[in-house]
C-alpha cells in the first residue's frame, strides 16, 4: 500500500481480516452461482451462511477502527465494497416464496458483480485483490498486468453510458491494462442472460480477458432480455458496437468470438448466424436454437461456422434434450461443432469453462500445459 511502516497494527489486523472475508465471500457465492440448481439451494443456502457471518463480523471490525492519515478514501472504498459483498450473500441466503426466490437470486448476483467493481480499482494497493483479479497461473507476472505508463489511452474499464445506471441499450467494455497499440487483439462479446446487464455480466470474463490479453466488451440488451422474435434491429445494434471498439482499439477482425449465458446464448446464435455477422466464432451456453434461426435462414448459414456449444445435462428452463437437437440439427447443416454437455450443470454459468472456450477459439490464449 505504500505506508506499511506507518499502520497501526490494530488496524492491519481489522484490514486484513475485512479483505479476507471480503475475498472469501466472493468466492463462495461464485461457487454457489456455479452450483444453483432448485433441489440445492437450501443446501448452498447453508454452505454461505458461515461465509456471510465472517464478513459480518469482519466489516464491523473494521468500521470500529480508525484509518492513518491519508487512507481515509481507501478506507471507505474498501469498507463500501464490503458492505456490497454482505448484501450479496443476504440476498442469496434469504428464504423468499415463489419467484421472489428467483428475484433474490439475481439481486444476489447483481451484488456480487457490484462488489468487484468497487474492489477493482483497490487492486494496487492490496496483493490479495490482485490476486483476485486474475487466473492463478497470472499471479506472479501482476506488474506486466499493470504497466506504469500503459500504451496508449483507453485501457481499463469503460461504461458507453457512465451517466445512467444500467442503461438498456448501451454496453461495458474491459481494455487490458497492458494492451498496446501495436498489436491487434482478440476481442470477446459476452451476452447476458434474460433480466441482466452487461456491467454485470462483464465479470464473468474478466479475470480470463486481464491476463490471456483480450479485449472485452458486455452489451445491455434493450429491453429487460434481448429481441429473441425480432432480432434484426438488436443484431444491428450489436454490430454497431463492434464497430465502434474496433475503430478505436486495435482489434483482430479475425477473432472475434461472440458469447453468452441463456437468452443471451440464444440471442448469440441468432446474431452470430446472421449474413455477414462479423463474428468469426460463436459460444452460445444454456441457450437453444430459437425457431427464428430457421425462418430467417440462420441455419443454411452454418455450414462450416465454428460453433462451441455448452449445456447442462440438469438444466431445468432449458432441457438436456433440447441442447441436443440443436447439436444434431448445427451438425446436419454443416458447422464446425463442439458440443460441451456437462453432468452437474443446472441453468447457470459454468465459469470453468471459460479456459476451454478460449482455448478453442483461439490456442494463442491458452495458459501453457492447461488441461484439455
Amino acid at each position: 500500500m505504500g505506508h506499511s511502516a506507518e499502520i497501526p497494527e490494530a488496524y492491519g489486523r481489522a484490514l486484513a481480516g475485512v479483505s479476507a472475508a471480503t475475498l472469501a465471500g466472493l468466492h463462495a457465492l461464485e461457487a454457489g452461482f456455479r452450483r444453483l440448481h432448485p433441489p440445492l439451494v437450501p443446501g448452498l443456502r447453508q454452505k454461505l451462511a458461515p461465509a456471510r457471518e465472517r464478513l459480518a463480523h469482519d466489516l464491523e471490525a473494521f468500521r470500529a477502527t480508525t484509518p492513518p492519515e491519508g487512507l481515509a478514501p481507501f478506507h471507505e472504498e474498501l469498507a463500501a465494497a464490503a458492505s456490497t459483498a454482505l448484501d450479496a450473500l443476504a440476498h442469496f441466503l434469504e428464504d423468499m416464496p415463489g419467484e421472489n426466490s428467483v428475484a433474490g437470486v439475481l439481486a444476489s448476483m447483481e451484488g456480487h458483480a457490484r462488489a468487484q467493481e468497487l474492489l477493482y480499482p483497490l487492486r494496487l494497493a492490496l496483493p490479495p485483490l490482485a490476486h483476485y483479479f486474475v487466473e492463478p497461473a497470472f499471479r506472479d507476472r501482476l506488474d506486466e498486468l499493470d504497466p506504469p505508463e500503459p500504451d496508449g489511452a483507453g485501457v481499463g474499464l469503460h461504461r458507453a453510458d457512465p451517466d445512467a445506471e444500467d442503461a438498456r441499450g448501451g454496453f461495458s467494455l474491459y481494455v487490458p491494462e497492458r494492451y498496446r497499440t501495436d498489436t491487434a487483439w482478440p476481442l470477446v462479446v459476452a451476452l447476458h442472460g434474460g433480466h441482466g446487464n452487461g456491467r454485470s455480466f462483464l465479470w464473468t470474463w474478466l479475470r480470463e480477458a486481464r491476463g490471456r490479453g483480450f479485449l472485452l466488451l458486455a452489451p445491455t440488451s434493450r429491453g429487460n432480455t434481448w429481441a429473441l422474435d425480432h432480432p434484426a434491429d438488436e443484431t444491428s445494434a450489436l454490430e454497431g458496437m463492434v464497430d465502434f471498439v474496433c475503430e478505436r482499439w486495435n482489434v483482430d477482425r479475425e477473432r472475434v468470438l461472440l458469447t453468452g449465458l441463456s437468452d443471451g446464448a440464444t440471442f448469440s446464435l441468432l446474431a452470430g448466424l446472421a449474413e455477414a455477422a462479423p463474428y468469426t466464432a460463436l459460444a452460445p451456453v444454456s441457450g437453444v436454437l430459437h425457431p427464428e434461426s430457421f425462418r430467417l435462414g440462420n441455419i443454411a448459414r452454418a455450414r462450416g461456422r465454428r460453433i462451441y456449444l455448452v449445456h447442462g445435462a440438469l438444466d431445468w428452463l432449458f432441457p438436456i434434450g433440447v441442447a441436443r437437437m440443436a447439436r444434431d440439427t448445427l451438425t446436419e447443416a454443416g458447422a464446425d461443432l463442439t458440443f460441451r454437455e456437462i453432468e452437474d450443470l443446472s441453468h447457470a454459468y459454468p465459469r470453468e469453462e471459460n479456459a476451454r472456450i478460449l482455448s478453442w477459439f483461439d490456442p494463442a490464449l491458452a495458459i501453457p500445459d492447461e488441461a484439455d
